[in-house]
């Protein structure tokens, strides 16, 4: 694609974050339900305190923190935050929900049928509609809903800035049924990644480039939705935004009836927590989890997020343009010190990551970072330079043909393992001769900011919202993809990564993938550093949690919106 996208922002163990696949980030809630901790913690896969309706009272509010209301609303669009999803998930349909472990089911609400098939060697799917399944305002929700989502999301070319064509793209046609109610989607040859597109819809109203892209801007469009609940008040200005329960909503009723996000950074997100003000709080560091450890009624939650915190350059910036000053940065960078300064007093430990597109307890996981030549090697990083012709000076900064060696990293977030994170990765460059300038930011200018290469670093936080990363491989590496703005990549990695795609069975796509994630790894544009835990401390009674994709207490789960209440 030749738009910038991106998918969003999260101040996560100091990180910003990404989300895969039209997924979106949240605002550092994560966990693990092991109380109010103790002196050793667990780390589970998923701990949101899943709970039946019935164990739920009706009524309450849930308040929450967010990094910001984007400016772009719309969850499918390439300029929208990973902010923008999770605000979408609370008044867009939910068409296509995911137990924790990524197994993908329908939601009743809105489906009577999702069916998949092989017909004549291509992958078929068939979506029927509930009967009283409707859009906000009154259009009914049937065919055309697929029709628009495919066609806003299938590529550019027409105009659309989509944040991932993953799904759709290999989709060769979509068609009514027997009636509008039903949408037949079938795929060019036999697909395997049947739950990666139409998780989520698009209104049919929105069929134009025009509309797709600019209709969204400071404007949530409460009558393109769906859903158990609807916008309530939205205050862009102040980074605000409530939902209440929706009189047009056919399945169960909601068990809250108000839900706010506010946007907050850090250390006034954790202050909030403190005062009541709000129910959920990222606490994904030593020091935040040390100002919520005298509070009563509280509960923390640990968990492995499915995410990979990354570090990425921009080669379009003359610093960075020749290769061997990338590979040069990049095995200057002490990962292992990167993990002991975000895990700090977490007691927490994992595999190495090692690539974007697995993750380590995934079946076919191999570590494709390592095989790419890298290591931890500040004197093979010096050597690289000296060859480049980059000159160290008095002060122990390179310069070549009257240029420093200075380039600037924007971290957005007043948190001190942000900041500390940052330090020890300046310190490390300056072992090898190059400056890293640190530019404190407002969390609320990460989108404008990533989306307009105004960074010669970046360090982001990729998350899944399901669990085929490998479907997702063109979004990570593809040229000038939005989860990608270090400008390495070509078409020639482009086509490599196509033949992948066009591989059938999973099993041997995976691998596939797996055997040409390290030579895309050697173009030094990104490298995975960690996947790490999400922990949140949660007011104890609050079940069902981070039901919208990229939170990361349950897993890969996309839950009910309307599922999420207060414990009687």
């Amino acid at each position: 694609m030749k738009q910038h996208k991106l998918m969003g922002a999260l101040a996560l163990t100091g990180a910003f974050a990404l989300a895969l696949s039209g997924c979106a980030a949240d605002s550092g809630n994560s966990g693990d339900g092991s109380g109010n901790g103790g002196d050793k913690a667990t780390t589970n896969f998923a701990d949101y305190n899943p709970q039946p309706r019935e164990n739920l009272k009706e009524g309450g509010v849930a308040n929450f923190p967010i990094n910001e209301v984007p400016e772009q609303l719309n969850q499918f669009n390439g300029d929208g935050s990973a902010d923008t999803a999770r605000i979408a998930a609370w008044y867009m349909p939910q068409l296509i929900l995911f137990k924790d472990d990524g197994t993908p089911y329908k939601n009743d609400a809105y489906l009577d049928e999702w069916k998949t098939e092989v017909k004549d060697g291509n992958t078929v799917i068939t979506f029927t509609f509930n009967k009283d399944a409707h859009w906000n305002d009154g259009t009914d929700m049937d065919w055309t809903a697929i029709d628009a989502t495919w066609k806003a999301n299938r590529s550019d070319e027409d105009g659309f800035v989509p944040n991932a064509t993953s799904g759709y793209k290999e989709v060769k046609s979509v068609e009514m049924g027997d009636t509008a109610k039903t949408a037949v989607v079938t795929y060019d040859g036999e697909y395997p990644w049947i739950a990666k597109g139409f998780t989520i819809l698009l209104h049919p109203a929105i069929n134009t480039p025009d509309l797709f892209n600019t209709a969204f801007i400071d404007n949530p469009h409460a009558e393109w939705g769906a859903g158990p609940f609807t916008i309530d008040s939205f205050d862009a200005n102040t980074d605000f935004v409530s939902f209440k329960p929706n009189p047009e909503w056919w399945g169960d009723k909601p068990l809250l009836e108000k839900v706010t996000f506010q946007g907050m950074d850090a250390q006034a997100s954790i202050n909030a927590f403190k005062n009541g003000q709000i129910d959920q709080v990222g606490v994904n560091s030593k020091d935040r989890l040390a100002q919520v450890s005298d509070m009563k009624d509280i509960t923390i939650h640990r968990a492995t997020q499915t995410a990979n915190t990354l570090l990425e350059v921009d080669a379009e910036k003359p610093q960075f343009a020749d290769v061997e000053v990338r590979e040069a940065f990049f095995k200057a960078v002490n990962i292992e010190q990167q993990k002991q300064i975000a895990w700090n007093g977490l007691d927490y430990e994992e595999a190495d990551a090692g690539s974007f597109v697995m993750y380590p307890f995934q079946p076919g996981y191999s570590n494709s970072l390592e095989k790419a030549g890298w290591k931890h090697d500040p004197k093979a990083a010096n050597k690289l330079l000296d060859d480049a012709g980059w000159e160290k000076g008095s002060d122990g900064i390179r310069e070549k043909d009257g240029v420093k060696l200075s380039v600037t990293y924007p971290i957005f977030s007043d948190d001190p393992t942000q900041a500390a994170l940052a330090q020890s990765l300046q310190k490390s460059e300056k072992e090898i001769g190059i400056d890293v300038k640190i530019d404190v930011r407002p969390s609320n200018k990460f989108a404008e900011d990533y989306n307009g290469k105004n960074w010669d670093i970046a360090s982001l936080r990729f998350t899944s919202s399901d669990p085929y990363g490998v479907g997702d491989f063109f979004q990570i590496y593809g040229a000038d993809q939005g989860l990608n703005l270090s400008g390495v990549w070509s078409d020639e990695t482009d086509e490599k990564i196509h033949e992948v795609e066009k591989i059938k069975d999973g099993d041997d796509q995976i691998a596939a993938a797996m055997k040409l994630e390290p030579e895309l790894l050697k173009g030094w544009g990104l490298i995975p550093l960690y996947n790490g835990p999400t922990i949140s401390a949660v007011k104890t009674g609050l079940a069902n949690l981070t039901p919208e994709p990229y939170v990361g207490l349950d897993g890969f789960g996309i839950q009910p919106v309307e599922n999420v209440g207060w414990e009687k």
